[in-house]
């Protein structure tokens, strides 16, 4: 099994292909390496992939997916059975400073895949969308069934885009696709960033952590290896077209062509104090706090449903943030030898 994986040097994308690896499928990372954080953690990540892969099972190209020429030209060569795509410029706080660089990665560079997906044939298509894709929600679970179509973020509405665009082509190509809504994924070799991540690095640098909406936010935090192992395993599931339509109207994630949605999420709602005060129990040191007010785009409580995943996949246990926030600490400790 030949697979393409895209933005495989990032976060979620180097766990996937990882794990890809391991199960000894052979795997083709396409990154540009951008700026938006440290390289140099994006390069260490690769370097492992190198490990596993050996020279056999993985290939790497660095390559931004709005150039279609070249992507193309992967595609031809390579001659991929599936395509799990994870590349998109990343961070909600970030699309309001430089909205365009969402434009060009998340729109462009989806339309340019799901192109060469139809181009090529490709059997199936994943791809990651996100929680946030919900907005300010006023239910207090969020489930594939509710209507997500008040993004309150520009990273949100490219993110709804993307599956809007993808029901698209999956109808009128009979393209299988296939979107995963993540919802706050944290673990190690994580993005700079991101709470976990940028809370450890102030905490040992004995620098305020900037807690936003007074401290009243919760999440459901999702370990990293929890979300790649469904990740692989809903690849596994090719969406096929059905006949009937007696559900259209009550479900808006629901299509009779071969397309589906599902939520990626520990089902659980975490408390972002409670969140800092695991950090700080691992770390055996008290955080620096400034209280802040709540920021433009961002969601004051996030949970997911993840029913439809459970029943339809049989995953059943999902990482507890205890244990995952030490294991995340212990890697942190390790890479910067702290």
């Amino acid at each position: 099994m030949k697979i393409l994986v895209t933005g495989g040097a990032g976060f979620i994308g180097f766990h996937v292909v990882k794990k890809l690896l391991e199960e000894n499928n052979q795997v083709v990372v396409i990154d540009n390496i951008n700026s938006y954080y440290d390289i140099k953690l994006k390069k260490n990540r690769l370097k492992e992939l190198y490990k596993i892969g050996k020279k056999k099972n993985f290939i790497f190209y660095k390559v931004d997916l709005i150039n279609f020429e070249k992507t193309k030209k992967i595609f031809s060569e390579q001659n991929f059975n599936k395509v799990i795509h994870l590349a998109a410029q990343a961070g909600v706080r970030f699309s309001l400073e430089q909205p365009r660089e969402y434009i060009n990665s998340n729109i462009i560079g989806f339309f340019n895949i799901l192109e060469l997906c139809k181009l090529f044939n490709i059997k199936h298509l994943v791809y990651a969308s996100s929680s946030s894709v919900y907005g300010e929600s006023k239910y207090k679970k969020f489930q594939e069934n509710q209507i997500a179509d008040h993004p309150i973020q520009l990273y949100a509405a490219t993110k709804r885009s993307n599956e809007i665009m993808a029901h698209s082509y999956s109808a009128l190509y009979n393209l299988p696709t296939t979107g995963l809504r993540f919802f706050t994924v944290y673990g190690p070799w994580g993005r700079p960033d991101m709470a976990l991540f940028n809370f450890t690095h102030k905490i040992l640098t004995n620098k305020k952590i900037p807690i936003f909406n007074y401290g009243n936010h919760s999440r459901d935090f999702t370990y990293i290896d929890d979300i790649a192992n469904a990740v692989i395993k809903i690849s596994k599931k090719i969406p096929k077209k059905i006949r009937t339509t007696s559900k259209s109207n009550k479900d808006p994630s629901f299509s009779v062509y071969p397309y589906k949605i599902y939520n990626i999420g520990c089902g659980t709602r975490v408390p972002l104090l409670k969140y800092i005060s695991l950090i700080e129990q691992n770390l055996n040191k008290k955080s620096k706090k400034i209280f802040l007010p709540k920021q433009k785009g961002d969601i004051a409580d996030v949970l997911s449903s993840n029913k439809r995943i459970k029943d339809e996949f049989k995953i059943k246990n999902f990482t507890k943030v205890e244990a995952g926030v030490e294991k995340f600490i212990d890697w942190y400790r390790n890479y910067y030898k702290i």
